[in-house]
């Protein structure tokens, strides 16, 4: 605004008026940047964006690659999104494909009556996951893992219904139907039945016939040994074995390493024979794990440490193999690195890569069920199944990656190797699954350097042969770094210790068993010694890189039981009251004789339902055990005398004192029978993952007392108080095993059967077990 003064005026117009800059906008942008803008972005965002202008609006709506490139995370279909969800797969998007197939076949997130239920259910999941099967172009079939047997026997399976759907679909389509067929087959396979194998064996024929990779290898496999009988086939059977490989297919690249060994029946040439296994080692690279880090800002190496030490316990109790363990670890990492996970949701990212791993590997599954019993119903049923989808979402169906185990196998396949050495060459692949840093060196290299590792622990005179140095193309001096390293962090740092003060020791604690001649107890050598032996100057290692004791919170308690006890390092007593109670937390001896076989119990037993009730949804109320296989009661004491706070779990007190929960039963009484009470706490607490831990004993099983008398009665007393009566201000008018007074050893009261839980106490009381 001017004035009319002369001093205003006396400047030209165009000096005097100040124009604005003209304002740029994402409007302005070219539609080819705009399109790189809203890829990949979430689906709240591109809403957003679409709501802001007509132009945008028609760019989201009629351009399939925005919503084939939508990001879905932690988003689940619901009635609500239902709708964006069938668009975006539609249009091309993968994990909306997989989310969708995966909650119609458990029924999870989607409302649908129980009328037909496993019929509508399954035609739906077979639409979304032939889909997704279709836009799975680079990684194996998948989709066979979440319709594999067992299935249900009683009633319709919604697991047969999707695999009949798919089998109708492929007879009507002629094309893109490859990776369908050979689904189909894996599925036939793993029955034991002779008449679907010969099904399974026909639809791997015509896989392979319209260019499946998978289906042809395993036809190879298949027709192996009659080809080994005869030379001339053999040589043939090589040479196919060779364009697998060649095409790219890892399985078929490991046989190939494999069959050098026989390199002289099939006329090849040693140095031939090295070439190929020598190509195989060199192509392997390192993908560093400390990229995690930078990720999970609220992750450190400690915990990763805790969780894999989990994993390998639950490992060791189902028999699991280590290549299973291995492949569990590694999409532990992949997802870590490529997704935000908060710290109580890591115990769940890793038995659910267990549970899918198994199903890829293992011929015995790990059952959803018996996953969240593993976590102590930390998690829900649901909440296991929607991890299943993202991980699988997010690794884009790619579950089978090299691993250390595979190039261990090919270097014991080739050279004869000792079995306690071998023995001991595993041991030390499985102890690299806990260290980031060993990540540093590429898994064919860790391999070669856990088997000069072990040969050199045992004594060898020539640890390093000319025929491992051209087989591998590793020299003695490449691998020094690595042995070094390895040597360090799997024998000279101390293994870190959980909240506990319990030394998490599970690699350790699997190798102690016979079948492994108890390796992992014998005499390790020293730094120095190791020096000396590979001829390299002795220097000193550095310190531990691990957190103390005090800098992490209560992170996981071991799954470890009686077949797997831990020793604490610290007075029992003093150590009490500073953990937190578990299905697994180590009990006095005189708690131990008191329990007897009620705590010797082995969670193999657990395997082997009638039927996969997990196919079908069925989750009427919370799973707490294994169907079939747990016998859950509740204790019930007097409303009028005690109180209780609400637990966290779905089982909840009953005010009736002869109901029991529904589908247990109560074994007879027999005398008296210990019990062990127990409760959860209200909430995670945000310090804390909210793991609990696995348990090889289960509350299955009762000890029998030779007195006739009353049973004994269990109190369960808050730390610090006094054994006098102390009056209960709770308000609830439930039962209050906290505000109970001790019972003398005379006196008794009624027993049942009770599930042992995790005693996570959030309040700030410590609970404590009385005997």
């Amino acid at each position: 605004i001017h004035c009319r003064c002369a001093k205003c005026f006396c400047y030209p117009t165009k000096r005097r008026i100040r124009r604005r800059p003209q304002n740029l906008t994402i409007l302005n942008l070219p539609e080819d940047v705009l399109f790189h803008i809203l890829k990949w972005l979430s689906v709240g965002d591109i809403l957003a964006v679409r709501a802001v202008h007509s132009h945008l609006k028609y760019l989201v709506d009629n351009h399939a690659s925005v919503w084939a490139c939508a990001s879905f995370q932690e988003l689940w279909p619901s009635p609500k999104n239902l709708k964006l969800f069938e668009r975006a797969a539609e249009k091309g998007n993968f994990e909306a494909a997989v989310k969708l197939g995966i909650a119609y076949l458990y029924n999870e997130g989607l409302s649908v009556s129980d009328e037909a239920r496993a019929e509508v259910n399954g035609l739906k999941a077979s639409r979304f996951f032939s889909l997704a099967e279709r836009l799975n172009v680079s990684a194996i079939p998948f989709i066979w893992l979440f319709i594999r047997p067992p299935w249900s026997v009683s009633g319709s399976c919604c697991k047969a219904v999707v695999h009949e759907s798919l089998r109708a679909e492929c007879q009507l389509q002629r094309t893109h139907r490859a990776s369908i067929l050979h689904c189909l087959g894996r599925v036939l396979n793993l029955f034991e039945d002779e008449e679907k194998k010969k099904q399974a064996r026909h639809l791997f024929e015509e896989s392979a016939h319209q260019g499946c990779l998978a289906s042809s290898y395993l036809l190879w496999e298949s027709d192996r040994r009659m080809d080994m009988s005869d030379p001339g086939r053999c040589l043939h059977s090589f040479r196919k074995l060779r364009d697998y490989a060649a095409k790219g297919c890892w399985e078929a690249q490991l046989a190939l390493a494999k069959a050098c060994a026989n390199g002289s029946q099939l006329g090849l040439e040693a140095k031939t024979c090295s070439e190929i296994v020598s190509q195989l080692f060199q192509a392997s690279q390192a993908i560093s794990k400390q990229q995690v880090f930078s990720v999970q800002k609220g992750l450190n190496d400690t915990m990763r440490y805790i969780l894999i030490d989990w994993l390998v316990e639950v490992a060791t109790m189902k028999d699991f193999t280590s290549l299973c363990l291995h492949l569990a670890v590694e999409c532990v990492d992949r997802y870590l690195r490529r997704r935000l996970v908060p710290r109580y949701k890591l115990q769940l990212l890793g038995i659910a890569c267990m549970v899918i791993c198994t199903r890829f590997i293992s011929k015995e599954i790990l059952t959803i069920r018996e996953a969240v019993w593993l976590t102590d119903n930390t998690y829900k049923y649901e909440d296991l199944v929607r991890m299943m989808g993202e991980i699988i979402s997010t690794l884009e169906g790619k579950i089978r990656i090299p691993t250390v185990v595979d190039y261990k196998e090919v270097l014991l396949t080739l050279v004869p190797v000792a079995p306690r050495t071998q023995h001991l060459c595993s041991f030390l692949c499985e102890l690299s699954l806990l260290h980031t840093s060993l990540s540093a060196f590429a898994p064919a290299c860790l391999a070669s350097a856990a088997l000069l590792l072990a040969r050199l622990m045992h004594r060898q005179t020539q640890p390093w042969t000319s025929q491992l140095c051209d087989l591998t193309g590793f020299s003695f001096e490449d691998l020094i770094p690595c042995v070094l390293s390895l040597h360090k962090k799997c024998f000279h740092d101390d293994a870190p210790k959980d909240y506990r003060q319990v030394s998490l020791t599970a690699v350790k604690q699997r190798f102690e068993d016979k079948r492994y001649e108890e390796v992992s107890q014998e005499e390790v050598l020293s730094h120095s010694q190791l020096c000396v032996a590979l001829g390299v100057k002795q220097e000193s290692p550095g310190p531990p890189s691990f957190l103390s004791t005090g800098e992490i919170h209560a992170f996981l308690s071991s799954p470890s039981g009686r077949r797997t006890k831990r020793k604490r390092e610290n007075s029992l007593q003093e150590d009490r009251g500073s953990f937190v109670t578990t299905p697994t937390a180590e009990l006095s001896s005189q708690e131990e004789t008191l329990l007897g076989s009620f705590l010797d119990w082995s969670l193999d037993c657990c395997s082997g339902y009638e039927g996969d009730q997990e196919s079908e949804g069925e989750k009427e109320g919370d799973v707490t055990a294994p169907s079939g296989v747990l016998d859950v009661t509740v204790v019930y004491l007097n409303p009028e005398q005690h109180c209780c706070q609400e637990s966290s779990d779905e089982e909840t007190c009953q005010e009736d004192k002869g109901h029991q929960v529904p589908g247990t039963q109560t074994p007879p009484a027999l005398g008296p029978r210990p019990l062990l009470h127990s409760r959860r706490g209200p909430g995670k607490d945000v310090t804390t993952s909210g793991y609990s831990s696995v348990s090889s004993a289960s509350p299955t099983n009762s000890v029998d007392s030779g007195s006739g008398g009353p049973p004994l009665s269990t109190s369960v007393l808050s730390l610090g108080s006094n054994s006098d009566t102390q009056p209960c201000h709770h308000q609830a008018k439930k039962s209050c095993l906290q505000c109970r007074p001790p019972t003398p050893p005379g006196s008794s009261a009624p027993q049942q059967q009770v599930k042992r839980q995790n005693l996570s106490m959030h309040s700030g009381k410590d609970v404590n077990l009385a005997s």
